[in-house]
């Protein structure tokens, strides 16, 4: 156990001069949990746990502030982290930090218009041809990269909301145009990603008459 804190709070240093966006968060009780993980006083089961629990949806951001393209890349390798069925890896991940094509994403997608206050997305999508003989598994695969990216947008001190496209047919067409995408590449969603204004917090999901122990 000594080893994974160690081994963790190495990883908190190192994100904290390479990736600008941990430098530019302000003191509050996420660089407190940072602070706890570095030092060593937090387990690996605690500093997850606590990336889980905190992650929200986040639809207002600051504006001005853009994230650096290391860090959406750090995110992005997050997402490639996830589970795989028969490790087919059938995403493609389309990173925007241009306004001009955020603004455009956010004029035609409905549920999408905190594009507009966002300062980057990524847009997760699967390749439709890659099967697993007869079958297609892109959108649980795809769904899982996702989970992941919106633990590391939580995890390095950002906001994210993932904003719905596939199935809706005409937000697909939508998104196909506008990012020049092929027939065979689907987008399952949009995710804005930016600093979060602080108006949006996590929500206790926990319902004990959910769970089922050996049986429904």
């Amino acid at each position: 156990m000594k080893y994974y804190v160690q081994k963790i709070g190495a990883l908190i240093f190192i994100l904290m001069f390479v990736c600008p966006a941990f430098s530019q968060i302000t003191t509050n009780e996420t660089d407190m949990k940072f602070n706890n993980i570095a030092m060593g006083t937090v387990s690996k089961k605690d500093a997850t746990l606590s990336v889980i629990h905190s992650r929200k949806s986040v639809r207002n951001f600051i504006q001005g502030k853009t994230v650096p393209r290391e860090t959406l890349d750090t995110v992005v390798r997050a997402g490639m982290a996830a589970a795989s069925a028969v490790n087919l890896q059938p995403w493609q991940f389309i990173v925007i930090d241009d306004r001009t094509v955020m603004d455009s994403l956010a004029a035609g997608l409905p549920y999408a218009k905190m594009l507009y206050h966002a300062s980057a997305a990524i847009v997760v999508c699967g390749d439709s041809t890659v099967k697993a003989g007869e079958f297609a598994f892109w959108e649980f695969d795809c769904s899982l990269a996702s989970g992941n990216i919106l633990l590391a947008v939580e995890a390095m001190g950002l906001g994210a909301v993932w904003t719905a496209v596939h199935p809706d047919k005409a937000r697909v067409s939508t998104v196909r145009k506008i990012l020049h995408l092929p027939e065979n590449i689907i987008p399952l969603n949009v995710i804005p990603i930016g600093y979060p204004a602080g108006n949006d917090k996590p929500k206790d999901k926990y319902k004990p008459d959910k769970i089922h122990w050996n049986g429904y």
